[in-house]
């Protein structure tokens, strides 16, 4: 007979909407199903990939972090596409959600730190679509809670017992629970787990099996990649398997998760990827500044989304190759770069 108690009692609720959980034998059921371990080719394009994979009211989440490795150009697709009612997950969502909220993808979202884009100040977008009633914030969680919620849907658990979120108001907009702990008595908060419908990932380097490189810090994207239930890789450049096999320590997501792989170079463009090139500010102030009102979305949308049929279109358009070897020379670039929140920090 064990000496805990023998069962926990729910002492609290969160008022936030559940997204993204599912029954965990039921997903395990899903991936069975839809999955397989064999070394399949996964290579294909983007359009197809959107297309196949991601489908209107999905829960999304993004890899990477705020205005870093992000797949751009996998978010420009799904606003070409027109996607709808996607509901987002913005564990550290920045440049990403709110070009997506002005693209008319976004109904719904769970956020932890949004609608702002760091040191360049608010998402003037996002925060009007939240304002208007266009998008719904249903919950909110912190960075780490989100963090763990798809350690969660990794695991195949339904949820994460953790001790950081008592007693805040983040608890108070989350889906989260406070229970009694069985073996103590005292309170514990449990973070419901989270299966992403799809998630993107943008990688330096992978194999045409989706066996991916990421070198650096990793922020989310090990438990995301393993959490998602499908699971679009862009990458900057398609290696041989043999490449991979020669450092098996840099391959952080396994082939066999992975629905596709695209390769798209520079294609987490206007964010930093690490090593391979800087921010383009550029790109990233015009969207600041034409975003604050509806019709400057509007024209950003019609110049640089739909006014052009894929990223390397798109690529042309704000510089094509030349702009992205000066965005590799980081030094000079900041050198030459103007951009007010740069000569703020100067002052």
């Amino acid at each position: 007979m064990s000496k805990g108690r023998s069962a926990m009692k729910v002492l609290d609720e969160g008022e936030g909407e559940l997204v993204g959980w599912y029954d965990p034998d039921e997903n395990r059921e899903w991936i069975a199903r839809n999955k397989t371990p064999a070394l399949v080719d996964k290579r294909m394009d983007l359009a197809s990939a959107v297309s196949k994979f991601v489908k209107d009211g999905d829960i999304l989440g993004m890899g990477g972090f705020g205005h870093i490795r992000v797949s751009f150009a996998g978010i420009y697709e799904m606003i070409r596409q027109k996607k709808r009612n996607i509901t987002m997950l913005g564990k550290t969502a920045a440049h990403d959600m709110d070009v997506l909220i002005g693209g008319g993808c976004v109904s719904k979202a769970e956020v932890a730190y949004s609608f702002a884009h760091e040191l360049r100040g608010l998402s003037a977008c996002g925060r009007r679509a939240v304002e208007s009633g266009t998008v719904k914030v249903v919950a909110e969680i912190s960075n780490g809670g989100f963090q763990w919620r798809f350690l969660g849907g990794m695991m195949g658990v339904p949820f994460i017992p953790c001790r950081m979120m008592l007693g805040s108001d983040t608890f108070r907009k989350s889906s989260a629970k406070v229970v009694e702990d069985p073996f103590t008595g005292k309170p514990i908060c449990l973070l419901p787990s989270c299966n992403p419908d799809v998630v993107f990932i943008h990688v330096p380097r992978a194999d045409c099996f989706g066996n991916c490189q990421i070198d650096g810090i990793l922020i989310e994207d090990f438990e995301l990649a393993r959490a998602a239930r499908r699971l679009i890789i862009t990458t900057e450049k398609i290696i041989h398997n043999e490449d991979i096999r020669k450092h098996p320590d840099l391959t952080k997501i396994p082939g066999f998760i992975v629905d596709a792989v695209v390769e798209v170079k520079y294609g987490a463009h206007p964010t930093l990827m690490p090593d391979l090139y800087y921010f383009d500010e550029e790109v990233i102030g015009t969207w600041l500044e034409m975003s604050k009102t509806e019709e400057g979305t509007l024209q950003w949308m019609d110049k640089y989304v739909y006014g052009t049929s894929n990223f390397q279109e798109y690529l042309q358009l704000v510089g094509g190759e030349e702009k992205m070897k000066y965005l590799y020379d980081v030094e000079h670039y900041e050198a030459e770069l103007k951009a007010p929140w740069l000569d703020k920090k100067k002052k």
